[in-house]
């Protein structure tokens, strides 16, 4: 029988061993990663009211501590993929803040050639998979690099992310049936930040009285609900499900408790009628996951405020030059627009020749 993982109480999770063994060092820079996504995605915003970006453009503010907390944890055989609210998981895995610039302004650096947008982050060689527009479509995609590790025979998991208007597509359980029927190493995280694209979880999403997680009982999966404010809570959390793909080959959901600081997209014009101006504010002041962070490695005595001013005025900084970089550089040539499309027909293979593919053992 699937069962959830056992709590306790906040304050022990700095003493969890994935946690205790963290060096001052290695907090500074989580605390960092956090910093640098949150002046991204102010940046972006910026630009975007400023008619400089097109499209659309979910922000990650107030979610930064699950893509930092979780994708910590991971190792070279990890995999990471998301849907559209992707920047930060990108900045995480280590993509440059350039690129990713670049690509939400459609410019011809971007990481996706300008043609994907904010919603199509792609970086291979850091075992990130995107960054996918299709509400749910990530999920059984989480569940193929799964099994494309356990066909290799590699001791990885995937890291598979989605929103709590997600869990109702039929794709995804879909994918939990079979990641369970295979034993599949793959972790599904429902950020849940409460209100899907503008409704209400307890209008939009019939489930047990201990949340969205507990639906991985019908798929004999276990499971975990967490509070997402704390680096240290999601640590000690996602790592049980990471050892139990890597020993076990067992999947896992896992549901994070979070929130969004703005609306559903930059485009949502009701975010501040479906939630109340001043739930928004209570959870910009107690929730806020870089200021909870921050103030427990103050607590730690591991950084002074001032330090704290320095990294957040350089992340800031940073920020400002690849707006800058993105501003000047090129759109892609209109010649390239089915370039990219097929790997087939641009490495001019037999496929891409003839239509037709062929597969050998």
């Amino acid at each position: 029988m699937a069962s959830k993982s056992s709590n306790k109480s906040s304050t022990n999770y700095a003493d969890d061993p994935i946690n205790k063994s963290l060096s001052n060092e290695e907090k500074i820079e989580l605390l960092r990663t956090m910093v640098r996504i949150r002046r991204f995605e102010q940046t972006s915003l910026k630009h975007y009211q400023g008619d400089k970006i097109g499209g659309f453009l979910h922000l990650y503010i107030g979610q930064e501590s699950v893509a930092v907390g979780s994708i910590s944890l991971l190792g070279d055989n990890d995999h990471v993929i998301t849907a559209y609210r992707d920047h930060g998981h990108a900045l995480t895995v280590g993509m440059g803040m350039n690129e990713c610039m670049a690509e939400v302004f459609g410019k011809a650096t971007g990481c996706s050639k300008g043609k994907g947008g904010s919603m199509h982050y792609f970086a291979p060689d850091k075992n990130y998979w995107g960054g996918h527009g299709i509400v749910g479509g990530q999920t059984p995609l989480g569940a193929g690099l799964a099994f494309a590790l356990k066909y290799k025979g590699l001791e990885g998991c995937c890291l598979c992310y989605l929103g709590d208007g997600a869990i109702n597509q039929g794709a995804f359980h879909e994918s939990l049936n079979l990641a369970s029927l295979w034993d599949l190493p793959v972790i599904y995280i429902i950020e849940n930040n409460g209100y899907s694209m503008g409704t209400s979880q307890a209008r939009s999403s019939a489930h047990p009285e201990e949340g969205l997680a507990a639906r991985a009982e019908g798929y004999n999966m276990a499971w975990d609900k967490i509070e997402g404010v704390s680096l240290y809570e999601v640590r000690a959390g996602v790592q049980k499900a990471v050892e139990r793909a890597h020993k076990e080959s067992r999947p896992s959901i896992i549901e994070i408790l979070t929130y969004r600081h703005h609306g559903h997209s930059v485009a949502d014009a009701n975010a501040e009628k479906y939630r109340t101006k001043e739930e928004i504010q209570r959870y910009k002041e107690e929730h806020d996951p870089i200021e909870f962070w921050k103030q427990t490695l103050i607590a730690e005595k591991v950084i002074t405020e001032e330090d704290y001013k320095k990294i957040n005025s350089e992340a800031g900084a940073e920020a400002n030059e690849a707006a800058d970089f993105a501003l000047k550089s090129p759109f892609p040539e209109e010649s390239e627009i089915f370039d990219d499309i097929y790997w087939e027909v641009d490495n001019n293979t037999e496929a891409g020749r003839t239509g037709r593919h062929f597969f050998h053992k």
